[in-house]
């Protein structure tokens, strides 16, 4: 059996499809804002800023103004690599329950939904300064390629998924 029908068995270990599917996800959001910083001739300037806003919490005065943090940036990579390794395993689960019940197919949806939209909303309700330094539709450009390209990946390896109304 070849490295690729490995994958695609069934019995592929959930944290592991999980973990690819999250790493998937977070490369592809990391890739696309580092292109973007690079274009506007700063680049790591986006993890720089969300990495100060973990820190230092709401209220940043001038993201404007940060100076690029490479401890900043890592820890951010961390924690971004981290939320998204959880998501991978929501996305997971999600997609194992409608290869048993399609009626769960809807929850993928919504969950998909709620991916695109939740970093946006939490960054409205405690870091508008960020949301404000970031420009929300590269924001949600960038969730939604992530999205794109974790059920990209997970797709092939669950072709049996439905998804009822």
């Amino acid at each position: 059996m070849s490295a690729s029908d490995r994958s695609r068995d069934p019995a592929t270990p959930f944290w592991r499809e999980a973990a690819v599917a999250g790493a998937v996800g977070a490369a592809t959001i990391a890739v696309w804002f580092l292109a973007l910083d690079v274009l506007r001739g700063r680049p790591l300037y986006t993890p720089t800023v969300l990495g100060t806003a973990l820190v230092r919490g709401p209220g940043l005065a001038s993201p404007e103004t940060l100076p690029i943090s490479v401890g900043m940036v890592l820890l951010f990579t961390f924690v971004h690599g981290v939320v998204f390794v959880a998501l991978g395993g929501v996305a997971c689960g999600l997609i194992r329950l409608a290869e048993k019940n399609a009626n769960y197919g809807f929850g993928l949806i919504l969950f998909f939904v709620f991916l695109l939209c939740g970093f946006l909303f939490v960054a409205m309700l405690f870091a508008e300064d960020v949301l404000r330094a970031l420009a929300w539709p590269a924001i949600l450009v960038g969730n939604l390629l992530a999205v794109a390209a974790m059920a990209l990946y997970l797709r092939p390896r669950h072709p049996g998924v439905l998804m009822l109304p």
